[in-house]
């Protein structure tokens, strides 16, 4: 299914998480530590953050694996598997010989944040007493398919190489999404409430954690420094005061955000049923592969839905495609059940679209090019939106186009065909010839030159955000939406 407007965990006040470490799977990033000697082998507490990029039917993505480098290839293990949580720990090379643990729910909204949080005591009999798993605040009480006593975490073992974001005995079954607010406590075990509590309407959200020691080879990661060195500046930086420093592999300063649990950007959204394209850079990047009749073909939606405010949202052009034309603009929601819009094809009332072509299109009925440039690979489309007077404009390069400003109050009228819920897109009819777009929603895939926030400081753009507009995060949308 699709999430629509408010994605979970979506607060403002308390306890803030700044940055988030976004992973592109196709890059093969990952972080990773070798333990000079061995800490807690039969007690753990681990609690994180994470939000979806990328979400394939099958195969598995690793958010934390420690294994040893010959066979029988002992490890400890966390991962998405065909969409289900997976946690388990193999020694000689069975699950059966420690224990195993899949979940019988599955995590594939790209849009929310989970909280992830698990304890482990192998020094108990059984399941019962040594396991415990909570995600956002629920435990989950299905048991481990085994549990045996005794059996050894490879986690904090002296020589054993523990990696985030990849499976270490193969190098591959790469992580593609973000993580934020990464806890191991080696050797103590620890409550779910020591992480995070519901607040009054409910939800659960992040909270300051203050327990104490994080004991051998534990390590707290809050990404908040921009280098690639192992130590204290590195993207891999322990905070928890054992400097415990992770060496960083094909991640970089652009890869350290701001989406976090407590300020969800929106995303391009792959579980969109109309969708057809490739997500990349934790859904930041859509590539379409799609056709469709001009000027609006397959389409590409986003995360959040939105019905008042002012929004703004900025697209890079990597590559148009030769042959017809694409369009960048934001679309109305619609459910019917087969498709997001109830059709293939989008030429009707409910859309706004800057196409390559210089055309500015308002439904299928209303288009204008008096004033309106061609963009080309490269360029930069941007989108200011005013959904409090039903309005659009447009801008390639940081110039306004159309002959409107929203100065003026005189762009052109938006017109609502379903409910006035409205989200952003990328639209190609060309059936042979691929698009590449950046989006960014404050959240940028790409380099930014100048940097330039929204009035509330949120966000980080190419051009100057318009007066009274706002970036597409949870911040913004508890206040403007």
């Amino acid at each position: 299914m699709v999430a629509f407007i408010l994605p979970a965990n979506s607060v403002t006040g308390g306890y803030d998480i700044d940055n988030s470490l976004r992973f592109n799977d196709d890059d093969d990033p990952h972080l990773a530590r070798t333990p000079s000697s061995s800490g807690s082998r039969t007690k753990a507490t681990v609690s994180f953050w994470v939000k979806r990029g990328n979400v394939p039917s099958s195969s598995s993505m690793y958010i934390l694996e420690a294994s040893s480098s010959v066979s029988p290839f002992n490890m400890t293990r966390v991962r998405f598997g065909d969409n289900v949580l997976i946690i388990d720990n193999t020694l000689n090379g069975g699950a059966d010989n420690g224990f195993y643990f899949q979940s019988s729910r599955f995590f594939r909204d790209p849009s929310a944040w989970y909280h992830i949080f698990f304890s482990l005591d192998v020094t108990q009999a059984n399941a019962g007493a040594g396991w415990r798993l909570y995600v956002n605040g629920v435990q989950q009480t299905k048991a481990p398919t085994y549990f045996v006593q005794d059996a050894n975490l490879e986690i904090s073992q002296e020589d054993v190489e523990m990696n985030i974001g990849r499976r270490h005995d193969n190098g591959d079954e790469h992580f593609d999404g973000y993580l934020a607010e990464y806890h191991y406590i080696d050797g103590t075990i620890k409550a779910y409430t020591d992480f995070g509590e519901f607040n009054d309407n409910g939800v659960w959200i992040p909270k300051e954690y203050g327990g104490g020691s994080y004991g051998t080879n534990g390590f707290y990661l809050e990404y908040k420094q921009t280098g690639t060195s192992q130590n204290s500046s590195g993207i891999g930086a322990d905070t928890s005061g054992n400097d415990n420093h992770f060496a960083v592999t094909e991640l970089n300063s652009r890869d350290v955000v701001v989406d976090t649990p407590t300020n969800n950007f929106c995303t391009m959204n792959p579980l969109s049923t109309n969708s057809r394209g490739v997500f990349r850079e934790g859904n930041c990047q859509v590539i379409t592969n799609v056709q469709g009749s001009a000027p609006f073909g397959q389409v590409e939606f986003g995360t959040f839905f939105v019905n008042t405010g002012k929004w703004y949202f900025e697209a890079q052009v990597s590559t148009v495609g030769s042959g017809g034309q694409m369009g960048i603009g934001f679309n109305e929601r619609v459910e019917d059940g087969a498709y997001i819009n109830g059709s293939n094809n989008l030429g009707s009332a409910g859309n706004v679209a800057y196409t390559s072509g210089g055309k500015l299109f308002i439904g299928s009925t209303s288009e204008t090019s008096t004033g309106v440039a061609t963009f080309t690979d490269d360029d930069t489309v941007s989108i200011a939106f005013d959904l409090d007077n039903n309005k659009v404009y447009v801008y390639k390069n940081g110039a306004l186009q159309d002959g409107k400003d929203p100065a003026n109050n005189d762009g052109r009228a938006i017109v609502s065909a379903y409910n006035n819920y409205w989200t952003p897109w990328v639209t190609k009819d060309d059936t042979n010839n691929n698009t590449t777009v950046k989006f960014n929603f404050g959240n940028p895939p790409q380099a930014i030159s100048s940097g330039n926030a929204d009035a509330d400081g949120h966000g980080n753009f190419e051009y100057a955000v318009p007066s009274g507009y706002f970036a597409l995060c949870t911040k913004n949308l508890a206040e403007y939406g």
